[in-house]
């Protein structure tokens, strides 16, 4: 073996191991709330709020966990409306400060897409976004070239629709239909 594959090989062995993608449960909820909180980016909901959804949209939403002790460090919340059952409306999506840059965010959302088409048949993703969120509007647009997807956007909600304050405007994403 030659000292480059020695150091190729030692830089192999000490990378960390990808964190595994799975379903929240109530005890990540505070751990959700932490990550939303320290991204900077997202509104942050009440700590109850994210107790809930691990409890309630578990089976919509996707956690990463790193290490031996499983400890979220990303995730994704999403629902399905009820008025359109084959759309996932992806809430938030986080990714712990340590762990950006390396693509979990992606396989975050590719990985909760396929488990939520499989499980109930969907077909469009929609979200939302505040205009001058690069990242989240780099996630979507990849995400739908990744999956062959069109993309749709308008303004959801107008600046002055909500009622505490200054707030930008929501712009609707639809990305559909995937070939998941």
């Amino acid at each position: 073996m030659t000292a480059a594959q020695a150091d190729l090989q030692a830089e192999f062995l000490e990378k960390p191991e990808e964190p595994r993608i799975d379903r929240p449960e109530v005890a990540d909820g505070a751990a959700l709330w932490r990550i939303a909180r320290d991204s900077g980016q997202l509104d942050l909901n009440s700590s109850y709020s994210y107790l809930l959804w691990c409890r309630d949209f578990a089976g919509t939403s996707a956690v990463a966990r790193s290490g031996p002790d499983g400890r979220p460090v990303g995730f994704v919340t999403a629902y399905l409306r009820p008025d359109r059952p084959r759309t996932l409306l992806v809430w938030q999506v986080a990714v712990d400060a340590g762990q950006r840059g390396r693509g979990l965010a992606a396989r975050l959302l590719d990985g909760l897409t396929e488990r939520v088409a499989a499980e109930h048949g969907v077909t469009a993703i929609e979200t939302t976004i505040t205009p001058g969120n690069t990242a989240s509007e780099r996630l979507f647009s990849s995400y739908a070239r990744r999956h062959g997807a069109a993309v749709e956007t308008e303004v959801l909600f107008e600046r002055g629709q909500f009622p505490d304050g200054p707030h930008d405007p929501e712009v609707l994403y639809r990305i559909g239909p995937l070939s998941v």
